[in-house]
C-alpha cells in the first residue's frame, strides 16, 4: 500500500511544518498520484474533480520551485472564472505562509486594470488569473513571463467550454518553451488531448475523478413526462427540504425558467448563468453561500469552479448527455464525510442517457417514486437575509467593523450575524431573518467606522 504521508515527499521543512499546522497529514488520491510527478518536474495531465485537493497538488510543486530572491514571475495559474482564481489564490497564500516574501498577484476581470498594473510594478513571484485579463497585461507589457518555470491550467475543460482556447494559446506564446506545464480537468473531452499536445512535453496522465463519488451519496432517479418536470422538481425540493441545493439545467434559458417557477411556488431560488454581470454574479454566490437563498439553479458552465461547502443536495432537472459531467455534478454533494443526496429527473426519451451514466458508473441507479413523496409540504424558507453595504476594502471597511456596528451599537446577538463577505467596493452580511429589519434600520441610520453608508437588502 502506498504511503500517503506528506512527510515522505521531498518538501522543504517550512512547507511540511505549515502542512502540519493546517492538519494536512495524508494525501488525497490526486495528491498521492500527482505530487511525486509534479515535484520531479514532469508535465502532468490530470482528471480531477473540484474538491479533490488538486490546488495543493500543483501548489506545493510550484512553491518548491520558487526562488524568492528573484523578484520575477516564476509560476502562473490560469483559471476559467474570477471565483476559482480567487479561491486558488487564497489556497496558495495559505500554503506559502511559512515561506519568506512570497508575492502573489491575482489578475481577473471585474477589477480595474490600472490597479493591477500598479501592483505588478512591485514585482510578483506567482500570478493567478483568467486568460483574458492576463493576456491584456502581457500585450500591454505590464506583465512578463521570461522567468516562468511552472504553468498550470486549472479547470481546463471549462476554459475550453467558455471559448478561451485562443487566448490560452496567445498567453502561452509569451512563456518560455522550457517550463513545466500542469493541466487539470474535471472531464476529459478530445479537445483536452489537443490542448495538451500543443502545450506539454510527454505528460504523465493520471485520473482520480470518479473517486469523488463514494458511499456518502444517495442517488435516485425519477421518470417524468416533459409536462410534469417543473412540478416534480417542486415536489422533490418540498419533500426533501435540503438546506442547500444546486439544480442543474442544460441551457441558460431553462435555468431562468426553472428559477422563476420555483420562486413563484414560494422557494428561494437564484439563477446562475454566463449572462450575468460580475456584480450580479457576486451577489448570487454570496446569497447562496451565506444561506439567504437555499437553491441555486445553474448550468454546468456557470457552476464549475465554485467553492460550495456542505452542499446537501444536487438535483438534475435535466440529465446531461455526458456521463463524466453527471459524475462531476453529483460529486459536489456528500463531501467531507457528510451525507449527500443526488436526484435526477428524466423522460422516456432521455432513458438512453441514464443507460450511458449507469454503464460509466458500472452500477445501476435506484428509481424513486414521486407519488410516495409529500407534494403538499411547504417550501423551506432560508433562515438568513443578506444586507449589502456600499463600501469595502478600498474604503477600509473590515468584517470587525460591521460586526461591531451590529452587536455593540445595534444590540443584535452575535449568533444572529452570519457570514460577512467584503470585496473592494461592496460588503455583504448575512443576518437572521428575525432581526433583519432591525439590522437594516440601524445600519441605514447609524454609521460604520464613523461614516454613514448606503445599506440595502438583497432579494
Amino acid at each position: 500500500m502506498t504511503n500517503t504521508d506528506f512527510s515522505t515527499l521531498p518538501l522543504s521543512p517550512a512547507l511540511l511544518d505549515n502542512l502540519a499546522s493546517l492538519n494536512f497529514t495524508r494525501m488525497t488520491p490526486i495528491q498521492a498520484q500527482g505530487l511525486p510527478l509534479v515535484l520531479a518536474g514532469k508535465d502532468v495531465i490530470a482528471q480531477a474533480s473540484t474538491g479533490s485537493g488538486k490546488t495543493l497538488a500543483f501548489g506545493l510543486g510550484l512553491l518548491m520551485r520558487l526562488n524568492t530572491q528573484h523578484n520575477r514571475v516564476q509560476a502562473m495559474v490560469l483559471c476559467p472564472t474570477r471565483e476559482l482564481a480567487d479561491q486558488v489564490a487564497r489556497e496558495l497564500r495559505k500554503l506559502a505562509r511559512t515561506m519568506q516574501n512570497v508575492k502573489l498577484v491575482a489578475l481577473c476581470g471585474g477589477s480595474p486594470t490600472s490597479a493591477q498594473t500598479a501592483t505588478l510594478q512591485f514585482g510578483a513571484h506567482i500570478v493567478v488569473g483568467t486568460p483574458g485579463r492576463i493576456l491584456k497585461h502581457l500585450q500591454q507589457e505590464t506583465l512578463t513571463l521570461d522567468a516562468l518555470n511552472t504553468l498550470v491550467l486549472d479547470e481546463a475543460d471549462r476554459m475550453l467550454d467558455m471559448g478561451f482556447a485562443e487566448d490560452i494559446q496567445k498567453v502561452v506564446a509569451f512563456a518560455p518553451k522550457e517550463r513545466q506545464t500542469l493541466l487539470f480537468s474535471a472531464t476529459y473531452p478530445t479537445e483536452i488531448n489537443e490542448l495538451s499536445r500543443g502545450l506539454q512535453n510527454q505528460p504523465a496522465s493520471i485520473s482520480v475523478a470518479d473517486e469523488q463519488n463514494g458511499g456518502n451519496i444517495v442517488e435516485l432517479l425519477f421518470e417524468v413526462t416533459p409536462e410534469q418536470r417543473k412540478t416534480a422538481l417542486s415536489t422533490l425540493l418540498a419533500h426533501y427540504a435540503p438546506a442547500s441545493a444546486v439544480v442543474f439545467c442544460n441551457t441558460k434559458r431553462a435555468c431562468q425558467e426553472v428559477a422563476d417557477h420555483l420562486n413563484s411556488q414560494g422557494f428561494a431560488a437564484l439563477a446562475l448563468n454566463g449572462d450575468l454581470e460580475q456584480r450580479e454574479r457576486d451577489q448570487v454566490l454570496v446569497r447562496f453561500a451565506n444561506g439567504s437563498a437555499n437553491i441555486l439553479v445553474a448550468t454546468d458552465v456557470a457552476a464549475r469552479g465554485l467553492d460550495i461547502h456542505e452542499l446537501e443536495a444536487v438535483i438534475n432537472y435535466e440529465v446531461t448527455q455526458d456521463p463524466q459531467v453527471h459524475v462531476h455534478r453529483i460529486g459536489r454533494t456528500g463531501r467531507a464525510g457528510h451525507q449527500g443526496l443526488a436526484l435526477s429527473l428524466y423522460s422516456a426519451k432521455e432513458a438512453y442517457r441514464v443507460n450511458m451514466i449507469e454503464e460509466y458508473q458500472r452500477t445501476p441507479m435506484a428509481h424513486g417514486d414521486l407519488s410516495s413523496l409529500d407534494a403538499a409540504a411547504l417550501p423551506r424558507s432560508p433562515d438568513m437575509v443578506t444586507l449589502n453595504i456600499a463600501g469595502g476594502r478600498k474604503t477600509k471597511i473590515r468584517a470587525g467593523d460591521i460586526l461591531g456596528a451590529l452587536t455593540r451599537d445595534a444590540g443584535i446577538n452575535g449568533e444572529q450575524v452570519g457570514k460577512i463577505d467584503i470585496t473592494d467596493m461592496q460588503s455583504y452580511v448575512a443576518i437572521h431573518k428575525d432581526v433583519a429589519r432591525q439590522a437594516l434600520k440601524h445600519l441605514q441610520q447609524g454609521k460604520i467606522k464613523g461614516r454613514s453608508v448606503r445599506v440595502s437588502r438583497l432579494g
